[in-house]
């Protein structure tokens, strides 16, 4: 008897865990969907909102039709201006808050020239101590390249894989409103503490209605990139809604 307790508690334990994990795993890779009708009961296309309860027509348009610039930018206005409206108290941000006039970091010492001699006159090069100007140039140019990569396709519903024609910026213009610096934070959208990316994918999926992009999709991270540097000099405040 003991024996058997013993291993239908391990069981017990064992499904508990397997389930747990499988629930974990669910969480990471499967987010909930809007539950938004794909038409109208005129038969006309119905875009929805990422907060997945405000939506709007559009008349003329079918499901399975993609919107002109012109079309998608209305009915973003149209679906902002309703949750505006809805929502008095909110507080949102119309332009992002680059802190341009941030203090510039103190100034480092000019690193020597060629290897540093050290351990008995063998010469070493120091990694994070050896690099000059231009190769600060070369970095800073390289990341300012990432991130006008991440701008092009917040602005481009074709690039971020939207089938209606909806892109980031319509909503978001240059990227306002989407406080990267609260990351990670519970998001009632999602059910679970998200990250910034969590969220990038959540758009992309429902108001954009495209496939959400891998973790380590260079687009995924590209537009991660230039909603952070849109927020420079903005302080960290994780959690924060």
């Amino acid at each position: 008897m003991r024996i058997s307790r013993k291993i239908s508690l391990a069981a017990a334990a064992a499904a508990i865990l397997t389930a747990g994990g499988v629930a974990v795993a669910q969480n990471r890779t499967t987010n909930p969907v809007h539950d938004v009708p794909a038409a109208s009961a005129n038969g006309n296309l119905v875009v929805g909102l990422c907060d997945g309860k405000t939506t709007a027509e559009v008349p003329g348009v079918k499901p399975g039709q993609t919107l002109t610039p012109k079309q998608a930018q209305d009915v973003s206005d149209r679906l902002m201006n309703d949750w505006k409206a809805k929502n008095p108290g909110a507080n949102w941000d119309d332009a992002p808050k680059v802190a341009q006039n941030a203090p510039p970091p103190p100034a480092r010492p000019a690193p020597p020239e060629g290897p540093v001699a050290s351990n008995g006159g063998k010469q070493e090069a120091h990694t994070y101590g050896s690099y000059t100007k231009r190769d600060e140039e070369i970095w800073k140019a390289s990341t300012d390249a990432f991130i006008e990569q991440g701008r092009q396709i917040f602005h481009d519903a074709g690039r971020l894989g939207g089938t209606i024609g909806v892109s980031c910026d319509m909503c978001h213009p240059n990227a306002a409103n989407t406080h990267p610096e609260t990351y990670p934070k519970y998001q009632v959208q999602l059910g679970r503490v998200a990250m910034l990316r969590d969220m990038i994918n959540w758009c992309i999926e429902n108001p954009v209605r495209g496939k959400p992009l891998a973790d380590d999709d260079p687009k995924l991270k590209a537009m991660e990139a230039y909603i952070l540097a849109q927020r420079k000099g903005v302080a960290l405040e994780y959690g924060k809604h």
